[in-house]
C-alpha cells in the first residue's frame, strides 16, 4: 500500500513539474506547416488562419481553448484551416510574423488570415488578441465573426 501511495505521489509530482501540455509545436518547421495548410485550404476553398503564440502564454492557451470548445469552436472549424506558429520567447519565426505584417511586440496571440493562395487578407496589427483572457469566449467569438466575414 505504501508503494502504491508513493508511486501515485511521484506521478502527480512529475505531472505538475511537466506543466500543461504544449499547444504549439516548438520543433515544427513553421514555413512547411503553412505551405501544407495552404494546400489543404485550396482544396477546401477556405482561408488560412495563422496563429502566432507560445506555450508559456496564458492568452494563447485561452485562445486555443476557445478553438476547441465554446461558441468560437464551430465558427473556426467551418471558416478556416488553422496553423499554429510558435514564436518562443519572441526568438522564433519572427520573420514569418513580420512577413504577414504581424507585429509580435504588440502581443500574442496574434493572427494573420491568408487566402488559399497565400495572399494576406487580415493581420492583427494592433495586438487585438493579446488580451484574449479579458475578451472571454464571447469577445473572441465576436472578433472571429468579424474576421471570417471579411475573409470571404
Amino acid at each position: 500500500m505504501r508503494f502504491l501511495t508513493a508511486s501515485l505521489l511521484l506521478a502527480t509530482s512529475l505531472t505538475a513539474l511537466a506543466g500543461p501540455p504544449a499547444i504549439y509545436d516548438e520543433a515544427a518547421d513553421a514555413k512547411a506547416a503553412i505551405r501544407a495548410t495552404l494546400a489543404e485550404a485550396e482544396k477546401a476553398r477556405l482561408p488560412v488562419l495563422v496563429v502566432f503564440g507560445a506555450n508559456w502564454c496564458g492568452d494563447c492557451r485561452m485562445l486555443d481553448a476557445t478553438f476547441k470548445t465554446g461558441p468560437s469552436a464551430p465558427l473556426i472549424a467551418k471558416s478556416f484551416k488553422v496553423v499554429k506558429v510558435d514564436v518562443g520567447r519572441f526568438d522564433r519565426n519572427v520573420d514569418i510574423a513580420e512577413g504577414y505584417r504581424v507585429p509580435l511586440k504588440k502581443g500574442i496571440p496574434a493572427v494573420a488570415v491568408l487566402s488559399p493562395q497565400g495572399k494576406l487578407l487580415y493581420a492583427t496589427e494592433g495586438g487585438e488578441l493579446a488580451d484574449a483572457r479579458k475578451m472571454g469566449d464571447q469577445g473572441v467569438y465576436e472578433f472571429f465573426t468579424r474576421i471570417s466575414a471579411s475573409a470571404k
